[in-house]
């Protein structure tokens, strides 16, 4: 063997695991702020559907009233 002969040399990483555990972090973090979003929509929704059966109760009565109105006046009707 000469001495001009190239050599290889093999060197070998190891991975602390780092990026895995920062990985599995961010994803939990997407699934609870997913988690939290979807419940503020759903709450929203029913907040709505509340309001809106509200306010047809609301005007179910107001025309109640206001037959009630119109017989007290004229009660031929």
């Amino acid at each position: 063997m000469a001495d001009n002969e190239p050599n290889t040399v093999i060197v070998e990483r190891r991975s602390s695991g780092t990026g895995l555990i920062i990985g599995v972090i961010l994803i939990l973090l997407v699934a609870v702020a997913a988690y939290f979003v979807v419940n503020q929509t759903r709450n929203d929704n029913l907040r709505t559907d509340a309001i809106s059966s509200a306010a047809q109760d609301v005007g179910d009565s107001a025309k109640k009233v206001g037959d009630a109105a119109d017989k007290a006046v004229d009660p031929n009707k």
